[in-house]
């Protein structure tokens, strides 16, 4: 046997004429690096990516016998268009052919399988032809480890001819069930309970296009790896392919990534599976990138199911496009549903069961809380229209709210920040302010409030009135007048269904909450004004007339004109009992 060069047998002939596999072209003589043979007279010259080799008597090769067959003129040379793998893998393929061993590795085993399918290097030429070897390699080493699985599977991506022998199939098949097959070994085994045994391979999938990556975690949820792992892998996967990159809303690829994320979501009926902050991430990128609306839905969907969870950050998403104002609301206002109709679900599931009620009773006060801070956070925007603000009140429902403190803030602050609103702009704003469910301390702040409208002014100085009646004659059934008149008895009707009787004890519920809070509030009032009229009582009628309507001074109820008022009209009932004792 002739000695073989040990460097790719190669010599570039850019002057080489390109033709069709078969056709003949003139290149120059190649020199003896290019041969093969060095003492031994080559048959043809065959030209790869501008590359030539001098060949001799290629016996296992289909397809180069033919060509050799069919050419008359020895001298003449072929050229092989898109070889797989190239010059490198050529010169291995015609090692092989004149019985040179080959070592055969994940890198290179899909170029050698694909080229020798090209060269058509069947058993009907030689036994154990490189088509044999090759499969024997995928079969019996490759896809019986992942980790080599892998490797396979991301040469294949550089191989197009790879999807014609089902290469990636088998390989994704493969990652998987090796997958699936070390979830159980560590499930069994006391040495490795409690640790992530998955985790390893997290970093190997990284290394996959987006297009491989979709196939093979497709694949493991159906086989059944954890959807922990696969949450893992799929967070993993995003912070490797995003991170340091500028998110550029003409980015196909990028975009792509998002969207291939969202679809491989395991199914998560809680909403707990995948942390909110990725969620969070995924949907500000996604909307940065302009992804496709559906994928913008599902994640709000997600986003939704853990509301109560979030902070006042995480809400406030920039607004991209053509929008005018500083806040995505209308993406807000989208998760709000979602998290409502959860309620409604975990509403009708439950029933009668007082725990499961008290639970989303609490997760429904918690994001009454969360979206009055939102409200009072984006009134300020200037360009943030009347109708995208009362949107987000009308959404929520008046029984997730104890206390209104928080919405009248964010309806003064939006007031603020709008001077130029019409008078019934206020008012349909401000009819969403209940003054029964104020504070003390923001009853008298809108009292005094010239922003609002003067029917408001009026409203709150009347509540301010009755709860001082209240307060002074000892009554703390406050709550059940307000129930009486409230949204309890705008719910009865003859008509009422199961579902309305269910959200009538829910909304009970809830005002018996509030109820208790203003109960324990007036205590506290009626103590100290009792304390105040002992104090200030003992001496005749008039002085305790006067010491009351100071009280009532000092709160706030009455304006300075108002107390002259009253105490013009005390003067003169004292003026005029004097000239009658005369």
């Amino acid at each position: 046997m002739a000695g073989i060069s040990n460097r790719p047998l190669s010599q570039s002939s850019s002057s080489t004429s390109s033709t069709s596999c078969n056709s003949r072209s003139s290149v120059p003589p190649p020199t003896f690096s290019t041969c093969i043979f060095s003492d031994v007279a080559g048959d043809i010259t065959v030209v790869v990516d501008g590359e030539s080799f001098l060949l001799h008597k290629v016996t296992r090769c289909g397809k180069m016998r033919k060509i050799m067959r069919d050419l008359k003129d020895s001298s003449s040379s072929i050229e092989l268009r898109d070889f797989p793998g190239g010059p490198l893998t050529f010169e291995l393929a015609m090692k092989f052919c004149y019985g040179i061993n080959l070592e055969i590795t994940p890198s290179n085993v899909v170029d050698l399988r694909c080229a020798a399918g090209y060269l058509e290097m069947t058993e009907d030429y030689k036994e154990d032809n490189l088509i044999s070897q090759t499969e024997s390699y995928l079969d019996k080493t490759a896809f019986r480890n992942l980790k080599k699985s892998v490797q396979v599977l991301t040469s294949c991506e550089r191989q197009e001819l790879s999807e014609k022998f089902k290469i990636p199939d088998r390989c994704v098949e493969a990652i998987a069930m090796n997958a699936c097959r070390e979830q159980l070994v560590s499930n069994l085994s006391e040495e490795l309970k409690g640790r992530d045994c998955l985790a390893w391979w997290i970093e190997q999938l990284s290394a996959l296009g987006i297009d491989y990556y979709t196939r093979v975690v497709s694949v493991m949820a159906r086989t059944g790896v954890r959807s922990e792992s696969i949450v893992a892998s799929l967070m993993h996967y995003s912070q490797e392919s995003l991170k340091g990159v500028i998110v550029d809303r003409n980015c196909q690829g990028q975009r792509e990534i998002v969207e291939a994320i969202v679809t491989l979501f395991p199914c998560d009926e809680r909403g707990s599976i995948i942390p909110l902050s990725f969620l969070l991430g995924m949907l500000k990128i996604g909307i940065t990138l302009g992804i496709e609306i559906s994928y913008r839905l599902e994640l709000e969907r997600r986003i939704g199911q853990q509301l109560e969870s979030v902070s006042l950050d995480d809400l406030l998403i920039p607004s991209v496009g053509r929008e005018e104002s500083m806040y995505d609301v209308d993406t807000v206002h989208r998760i709000l549903a979602c998290f409502l109709e959860r309620v409604d679900e975990e509403d009708e599931e439950s029933g009668c069961d007082s725990d499961s009620t008290g639970h989303y009773h609490g997760s429904l006060l918690k994001v009454g809380r969360i979206m009055d801070a939102y409200l009072a956070e984006i009134a300020p925007d200037p360009y943030l229209s009347l109708q995208k603000f009362t949107a987000i009140i009308e959404r929520l429902p008046d029984y997730a709210r104890i206390v209104d403190d928080g919405i009248y803030r964010a309806i003064d602050v939006y007031l603020k920040a709008h001077p130029l609103m019409t008078e019934e702009e206020r008012k349909s704003l401000c009819k969403f302010i209940d003054c029964n469910k104020l504070s003390q301390d923001a009853s008298n702040h809108m009292a005094q409030n010239d922003r609002l409208p003067v029917q408001m002014v009026v409203r709150a100085l009347y509540s301010e009135q009755l709860r001082l009646k209240k307060a002074l004659s000892g009554d703390s059934d406050e709550g059940v007048l307000d129930l009486s008149s409230g949204v309890l008895n705008r719910a009865v009707s003859p008509r009422d269904n199961y579902a309305s009787l269910r959200r009538e004890n829910r909304e009970l519920k809830l005002e018996i909450a509030r109820m208790r809070v203003r109960v324990s509030e007036l205590e506290k009032e009626q103590t100290l004004m009792k304390e105040g009229m002992m104090e200030r009582s003992g001496n005749n009628g008039g002085t305790f007339l006067t010491s009351l309507s100071k009280g009532i001074g000092k709160i706030g109820i009455f304006g300075g004109e108002n107390r002259q008022k009253v105490n013009r009209k005390s003067r003169s009932v004292s003026e005029r009992k004097t000239s009658r004792k005369r």
